[in-house]
Parts: C-alpha cells; sequence; structure tokens
C-alpha cells in the first residue's frame, strides 16, 4: 500500500510506493560517460594547457598538486555587488547574479571515482571545503555557499574529471530557508540529532563511524537516497573539527562505496547542507547524496510532491549488504 511521509527536514510530503519497486538488476549503471570526444583536452588534467590561477592548492614533495580548487571559466554567479533587487513590471522582478563560482578539482587522476579516495585525499577534499566556506563567509555580498558533486552525465556533469563546484551566492536558496524553519518548528530538540538517535542500528541505518551516520531518510524521495549526519551537533560546517570533518568525509566516501557495490557506477548528486554564515537559528549541518535513478515526471512537475519506487527500508537492507571492496 502507498505511503505518504512526511520530510521533517522541508515540511514537504513524499508518496512511497513499494508495490512499484524495481528490482535492484533493473536499475542500469549510467549508459554513457561524460566525454563523447577522446581527444579532447581535459582542462583540470595537470598537463592541460590552461592556465587556471589557483585559489587553493595541496601539493606534495614533488611539487605536483593533489587538489586545487580554481575559478569557475562559465560562471553562473560572478561580481562583487550585493543583492539589488529591481522591479521591470508588475510581475517581473530580477536582480544580478552576483557572487562567486569555483571549481574544486579532488584528484590530479582522470578516472579516479570519489568512492575510491584514499582517507588522506578526502581529508584534503573536506579541509578544502571548510576553508573555501570561510573565505566566502568574509566576503560582504556572499550570503550562502553551496558545495556540490555532480558525477555522470545524468547527474549534470559536464566534464568526467573529479570535481566539485563551489556556488557563493548572494541570497539564501529557499530549501536552506525551508530547513531552517523546519529546525525551528520542531519540538523535539534537533531534526538530525534526533533522527541520529531514532535510526540507529535500525532498519533504515546504512553505516556509521565515530562522526557520522547515513541512513536511507524515512521520508526518501528518490530510490537509495542517502542523508549523511554528522553526530556532534554544529549549525555550520565551518564549525566542526578537522578530525569530525574528515570522518563525515569517509561515511560519504563509504556510503558510495555501497551504492556502487549494489548499483554499478551510477550517476550522482552530492549537496552539504550547512546553515548561512551570518545566521544563528537552531540548525544542523548534513549532506545528502541523490542517485540519479529515476526521471522527474508529470506528477512531480506539477505538485512538487515526489514519488519513489523504492521503500528506503528496502533500499538500506540492499546497501547494508552489499560486499564492498576495501
Amino acid at each position: 500500500m502507498s505511503q505518504l511521509r512526511l520530510n521533517l527536514l522541508t515540511g514537504r510530503w513524499v508518496t512511497v510506493v513499494p508495490s512499484r519497486a524495481k528490482r535492484t538488476s533493473d536499475f542500469a549503471p549510467r549508459a554513457q560517460k561524460v566525454e563523447n570526444d577522446p581527444d579532447r583536452e581535459c582542462p583540470f588534467c595537470p598537463d592541460s594547457a590552461h592556465a587556471d590561477t589557483p585559489l587553493l592548492e595541496n601539493v606534495d614533495a614533488a611539487g605536483n598538486w593533489q587538489l586545487r580548487v580554481i575559478p569557475n571559466r562559465y560562471p553562473a554567479f560572478e561580481g562583487d555587488e550585493s543583492l539589488a533587487v529591481r522591479n521591470l513590471g508588475p510581475v517581473h522582478v530580477m536582480a544580478e547574479a552576483s557572487g562567486t563560482h569555483e571549481v574544486l578539482v579532488y584528484s590530479p587522476e582522470h578516472e579516479v571515482r570519489f568512492d575510491n579516495l584514499s582517507d588522506e585525499q578526502v581529508a584534503k577534499f573536506m579541509a578544502a571545503l571548510k576553508t573555501r566556506f570561510a573565505a566566502h563567509a568574509n566576503t560582504p555580498n556572499i550570503r550562502y555557499t553551496q558545495a556540490i558533486v555532480n558525477h555522470g552525465r545524468e547527474a549534470g556533469a559536464s566534464l568526467a574529471h573529479p570535481h566539485g563546484q563551489l556556488l557563493g551566492l548572494p541570497f539564501v536558496p529557499g530549501e536552506i530557508l525551508e530547513e531552517e524553519r523546519a529546525f525551528e518548528r520542531f519540538k523535539g530538540g534537533c531534526i538530525v540529532c534526533t533522527t541520529t538517535e531514532a535510526e540507529s542500528n535500525n532498519e533504515r541505518f546504512v553505516l556509521a563511524n565515530d562522526h557520522a551516520m547515513v541512513i536511507c531518510p524515512f521520508w526518501s524521495s528518490s530510490p537509495y537516497e542517502l542523508l549523511v549526519m554528522p553526530k556532534a551537533h554544529q549549525q555550520h560546517l565551518t564549525d566542526t573539527t578537522d578530525d569530525a570533518l574528515v570522518g563525515v568525509g569517509i561515511a560519504i566516501r563509504d556510503a558510495l562505496k555501497h551504492l556502487v557495490a549494489t548499483l554499478g557506477d551510477i550517476a550522482f548528486n552530492l549537496v552539504f547542507h550547512t546553515a548561512p554564515s551570518h545566521h544563528a537559528g537552531m540548525y544542523h549541518w548534513h549532506a545528502h547524496l541523490f542517485p540519479k535513478l529515476t526521471t522527474t515526471a508529470g506528477f512531480e512537475r506539477g505538485t512538487g510532491v515526489m514519488i519513489n519506487i523504492i521503500a528506503p527500508e528496502f533500499a538500506a537492507q540492499e546497501l547494508r549488504n552489499a560486499a564492498v571492496n576495501a
């Protein structure tokens, strides 16, 4: 029987329809690689002729870079202006898309996947996030930083080389505002802390380490959706200790290992949610992993209510039982 489940983080309903559940084998790995032209030069590889000046760079003893943050050449947000809204007519409101748009190239290796990163590489990735988040927080016109990793064409990646993106926005996105309101409405304390306690070794539990827990949330809006919850209650990613931050990163990597072991090399979106740097209300930063296994159809577009054909309890069981290579 279908169920409506309330996403406490957003206040939106999702529909779980386990009677329509597909077998794991019916979800095929991504059909095509991102790059169709093998002769196309990768601008993120170390031998690229493109000389981007890095905003942040880690190098090894031999002077070779291991991770770097560079400006995006085709930025969605650019400029130093504060948000200035203009009315162009009775229903036309606009503002300049000021801010910043950066690329986090987290490995010099062209073919490596996030689930193959070493502990040291994960630590560098998470430290780079913290450093850039702090830099954005000290930039007057940036009100929120969105960090993402898109893997696979279906997830929106335009280049195969492993990379993430950091977008410094002149406004706080509606998704984050909705989550902040949900935290304030919740009467049981903190939504994430309460969820961590409620789901510990429960049927939706996937894995945990000393610093983070990964579950298929009760309100999963898509198949095999994962929620990565830091165990330490911190509003902002930048407030997290370095050890705890690495632990969260390792939990993300290990969750991806379980996804790959279960479903193959699928496309996915990894997104980080943190409280805006200038906000001090109730919040607990976290990360979402969204495998791209289904498409958004007319009902979802028309109503904003997502339909999930894989019950999160079944997905978590499959992921827990997956044979993962260390």
